[in-house]
Formats: C-alpha cells, sequence, structure tokens
C-alpha cells in the first residue's frame, strides 16, 4: 500500500513538472537593440515628412499628422529634445512654392540642429481598385540631417526605410468606424518604428 502511494506521489510530482515547464519555456525572451543614431539629444530637432503631389491631394494633412506622431513618439523617451512644433513646418511648407522641401534649408529657418527627413515612397489607406476595402499601406526612408557640422564634412545619415501595413495580411471591408481607426493604427506604428531609431529599446524573440 505505501508503495503504491509512493509511486502515485511521485507521479503526481510529474506530472506538475510537465505543467511547469511549458510554462518556463513560454518566458519571453527580450533583445536589446541598440539606436540607429543616438544624436539627438541635447538638440533642437524638426521633423520634415514629404509627400508625393498626389499623395497631398488625397491625404493633404498626412505631412503634418504623421511629423506630429513622430515627434511625439520621440519625445516620450528623449526627454532631453527640443522640437520645432510640426504645425510651424507646415504652415511654412504650404507658404512655399517649391516643390521639393530642402531639409538642409527649412531645418536653418528654425535654427534646428537635426532634421529627420521622412520621404513618403507610398501612402495609401483604400486602393482606388477596390474602394470597398480598406488597408493602410506606408513605406516611407528615413535620413537625419546634421547642421551643426561643417558642409564639407558628413551631415547626412540614412537610416533604414520603415514599411507598415495595418492591418496585416488582407484588407478588411470598408465602414464608417473603421476606416479612421485603422489610419490612427498605421499612423501609431509608423511613428513607434521610426521612433525605434533613436534610443535602445527591447525586441521580444519569438
Amino acid at each position: 500500500m505505501k508503495r503504491w502511494a509512493m509511486m502515485a506521489a511521485a507521479t503526481a510530482w510529474l506530472a506538475g513538472c510537465n505543467l511547469i515547464l511549458p510554462l518556463a519555456m513560454m518566458q519571453e525572451h527580450k533583445q536589446t537593440v541598440p539606436p540607429e543614431y543616438s544624436k539627438l539629444n541635447g538638440t533642437r530637432v524638426l521633423v520634415l515628412v514629404w509627400a508625393e503631389p498626389e499623395t497631398l491631394f488625397d491625404y493633404p494633412h498626412v505631412r503634418l499628422e504623421l511629423a506630429t506622431y513622430v515627434r511625439d513618439k520621440i519625445r516620450a523617451k528623449l526627454s532631453d529634445v527640443t522640437f520645432v512644433e510640426p504645425v510651424r513646418v507646415e504652415d511654412q511648407l504650404q507658404k512655399s512654392l517649391d516643390a521639393d522641401a530642402d531639409p538642409v534649408r527649412i531645418g536653418k529657418q528654425f535654427d534646428a540642429q537635426r532634421v529627420i527627413y521622412i520621404e513618403l515612397l507610398e501612402f495609401q489607406i483604400r486602393d482606388p481598385e477596390v474602394p470597398d476595402l480598406v488597408q493602410a499601406r506606408i513605406h516611407a526612408s528615413v535620413a537625419v540631417h546634421d547642421l551643426t557640422v561643417d558642409p564639407d564634412e558628413a551631415a547626412f545619415q540614412e537610416l533604414a526605410p520603415v514599411r507598415v501595413t495595418e492591418p496585416e495580411g488582407q484588407p478588411v471591408l470598408i465602414t464608417r468606424a473603421n476606416v479612421t481607426q485603422i489610419r490612427q493604427e498605421a499612423y501609431m506604428k509608423f511613428a513607434e518604428m521610426v521612433a525605434r531609431k533613436f534610443y535602445t529599446w527591447e525586441e521580444v524573440m519569438k
């Protein structure tokens, strides 16, 4: 009888270990990711978004919206950075007759020391060929111009491009509510990916 009880206890103990083991294996593993660019602290920064005229025709506020989202995400992590207000930059762009926005010229107009230059290569909320479906797509190049160095020195650093699709996978049927929600979620995801280029963060390893 005692031997049976001992075997039962051992079996229960092993079963408990088997329940604990998957939990241990399921713990998240994180990897520290250093910034691509680490020279924003202590500087005055201007976030400049460039978009094709065709994009601005369909989404006239996209430059201001994305610049504001990116500014807010970076400011939440780097407190020692002063930003030029995106609305002031947008006002200047609206007044300018130039088709291209020169990041160096605009940065100097606002006494910026760094310009984060984001060039929209693709921006779409709805596919014109399938107007009943919605899926946000944002693809952009990202670079930083350092306006404090001598013009003959390397003052331009190109960073890895950013690509966002929201929702991931297939487009969804459009409704009154989900167009705005999907656009906001795409902005937040895009801004987060851009902001992470400037501070250390932890990536969850799958």
